[in-house]
């Protein structure tokens, strides 16, 4: 039985892991890479008890654990490193906001990451945590945004093997944010292809496509906007795991996630701009249509009338008798119509 539902979760007692995501059959697969300054291994395994091995070490450890829906192996790994029961129960709810928590001995963060699947935004639940020589990370499924940091540390490019778990754990977090940029990108292409679209061929199919790119930054926001909060406890955490030459590096990145959020507010007031313009277009459409309507009701009411006047029926009327009368008709219909035509062309009406 699947799980994903919130309910599920209703009267059980605080802790108690529950998978609430989508991705079911997901195989758990764990990532490992292990170095410092001189060395470093990379390892992949299948079972959670090959890591294990990596808790002893000095040097600085980063598990990558792909797959929620097992919730045996986590709470191995959870018992493993001594992690408190509620870090275990946010890991698999991925319904939770981003946020982060203090404990004794580690630093909890959560937040998601996005990316676009068949032109589908989709948020996937991510979940760090620091202790005082790893980093432990929790994704629901495999591929992500940490291709690159892979290889700065394989090939030890730039500085993050002289720095320690901390420095990685922004280095992850820098990752997601950065990909914040290219799914903001893509919504403001998707914005100006629709506003293109309202001075050329707006059609119903318009306001649906406005909607469904409404719903898509309303999801942007939710998932971006906490953050925030998250990066500005980080600058200013009072733990020994995040040390003082960090400060810095978490303000860029407050400051990135400032600018993200900042992206968005001008974009959801964008949409609603189009909103407007897509109704404003429509109305526009409906004057002309009723402009016109009424300039040819204009042109007709007279001719109407005349027509009406000698399509009665009275004896003693003297110009039904005259040979002249039905071209003399003909005549003033043609004459008003003309006139009033030019008239109207003149005044730009038509």
């Amino acid at each position: 039985m699947k799980n994903h539902n919130p309910k599920n979760k209703i009267g059980l007692a605080p802790g108690t892991m529950v998978y609430t995501g989508d991705k079911q059959n997901t195989n758990t697969f764990i990532e490992v890479f292990d170095y410092t300054k001189k060395a470093f291994t990379e390892e992949k395994f299948t079972t959670i008890e090959e890591c294990f091995k990596f808790k002893e070490t000095k040097s600085v450890t980063w598990i990558n654990i792909d797959g929620l829906n097992n919730i045996d192996a986590i709470k191995k790994i959870g018992d493993h490193y001594n992690l408190h029961p509620l870090i275990l129960e946010d890991i698999v709810q991925t319904q939770q906001r981003p946020k982060i928590e203090e404990y004794e001995d580690a630093l909890f963060v959560v937040f998601k990451m996005l990316y676009y699947e068949n032109n589908q935004l989709m948020v996937e639940h991510i979940s760090l945590v620091l202790g005082d020589t790893y980093v432990l990370s929790f994704q629901e499924a495999d591929g992500d945004v940490f291709g690159p940091i892979r290889d700065r540390i394989r090939f030890d490019k730039g500085i993050i093997r002289s720095h320690g778990p901390d420095y990685l754990l922004y280095t992850l977090m820098d990752s997601v944010i950065d990909h914040y940029f290219l799914i903001i990108e893509t919504l403001g292409e998707k914005i100006e292809h629709i506003e293109e679209r309202l001075f050329s061929q707006s059609n119903d199919n318009t306001v649906l496509d406005i909607l469904n790119l409404k719903k898509e930054a309303l999801k942007i926001r939710r998932s971006i906007f906490p953050l925030r909060e998250v990066v500005s406890k980080l600058e200013k955490a009072e733990t020994d795991l995040v040390q003082d030459t960090m400060k810095n590096y978490f303000r860029d990145l407050y400051d990135h996630t400032i600018q993200v959020i900042e992206t968005i507010e001008i974009y959801r007031e964008m949409l609603w701009g189009l909103m407007d313009m897509h109704m404003t277009n429509i109305s526009n459409k409906m004057n002309e249509v009723m402009k016109v309507l009424t300039i040819v009701a204009t042109i007709f009411i007279p001719l109407t009338f005349i027509a009406g006047i000698y399509g009665m029926n009275f004896e003693n009327m003297p110009e039904l008798k005259s040979d002249y009368g039905y071209p003399i008709f003909w005549s003033v219909i043609i004459t008003l119509f003309s006139l009033m035509f030019y008239y109207f062309k003149r005044k730009k009406w038509l």
